[in-house]
């Protein structure tokens, strides 16, 4: 760990000791009393509100508050896309952390996009993508957070990107576990949504403290556009098939969901289906509900996600 960087995190952690007083009460005196038992624990993904955070209608510092008050949900995940420039921000960063535990909410996550590839086939453009994510990795351990999500983003044939991810996710897992978080990397386009492909990248790794966030959808790995996002999806992976595989690494999963039809049920994705490859599984973390729907406003679609996950997650257990 550089000079510099083992600087920052004292100053952050000095910081943090005068926010300590605001837990003193304990984390049960938040405690959101579950309606349903579950047999995993939910979280809220910032994502959720991207339209409200892009329009700047709310602030990241707004987000733990929500979750509490308006969701009733004491665990979030953060996305750097919404406070991108903070992320060395010690003042930002204390206020969050301020308020995440005036609110009695866990910091889970932070998901890093629009950072350079960490399978970049230059070395030298790999290792400065390996130095911009340690950065977040401060920023989440200084906030708390169990782990950061990175994009398993490289060029070239299957192999060679494979071998420049490997590369990349593992350097930057050892600092991760240096500081004591975790590491994650989900299905989220291109080679990285062939669920195959990032399982044996994932074996190749074969660390503890890195391991995978299946999402329920993200499944496209071609299409016709240039970018991962561009055009329409030309070659997809069976998303309950790259579930079932990414979950025996998974240390936590996200929850898509899009449309709903009039019993509250996703109309893209089987819940009752997806949810016991996670059970299958033995999972009993976290599973963070990422509402990206168009038809209903940011709240209503958060909280029939919630409310679909609770129904059939209750009745399997």
């Amino acid at each position: 760990m550089s000079t510099d960087r083992r600087k920052f995190l004292q100053q952050m952690g000095s910081v943090a000791a005068g926010l300590a007083g605001v837990s003193l009460l304990g984390p049960g005196a938040f405690a959101i009393e579950p309606s349903k038992k579950l047999f995993f624990k939910l979280s809220l993904a910032q994502w959720s509100l991207h339209k409200s955070l892009f329009n700047k209608e709310i602030d990241t510092l707004d987000f733990p508050g929500l979750a509490r008050k308006v969701y009733k949900i004491d665990t979030v995940e953060y996305v750097n896309q919404f406070f991108k420039d903070k992320v060395n921000d010690q003042q930002y960063l204390a206020e969050l952390l301020k308020r995440s535990k005036g609110n009695g909410v866990l910091n889970n996550m932070i998901m890093i996009d629009v950072e350079n590839d960490l399978g970049d086939q230059d070395r030298n453009k790999r290792m400065e993508a390996v130095d911009v994510h340690k950065k977040w990795a401060d920023a989440a351990k200084y906030l708390e957070c169990n782990m950061i999500r990175v994009n398993a983003f490289g060029a070239g044939g299957k192999q060679e990107a494979k071998e420049a991810v490997v590369d990349g996710l593992g350097r930057l897992g050892e600092y991760c576990n240096e500081i004591g978080i975790e590491l994650v990397t989900e299905n989220h386009g291109g080679l990285s949504s062939d669920a195959d492909w990032l399982a044996d990248v994932l074996r190749q790794l074969d660390k503890p403290y890195i391991g995978s966030l299946p999402d329920f959808t993200n499944w496209c790995i071609k299409r016709e556009g240039p970018g991962f996002w561009d055009g329409k999806c030309i070659e997809e992976y069976d998303p309950y098939k790259g579930v079932a595989e990414l979950m025996p690494f998974a240390k936590g999963v996200s929850a898509k969901a899009f449309n709903f039809d009039k019993q509250g049920n996703a109309m893209e994705i089987d819940y009752p289906k997806m949810l016991k490859i996670v059970k299958d599984a033995g999972f009993t973390g976290y599973v963070g509900i990422e509402y990206e729907g168009e038809s209903l406003p940011e709240k209503e679609g958060i909280l029939k996600t919630k409310a679909l996950l609770e129904r059939v997650g209750a009745a399997m257990s």
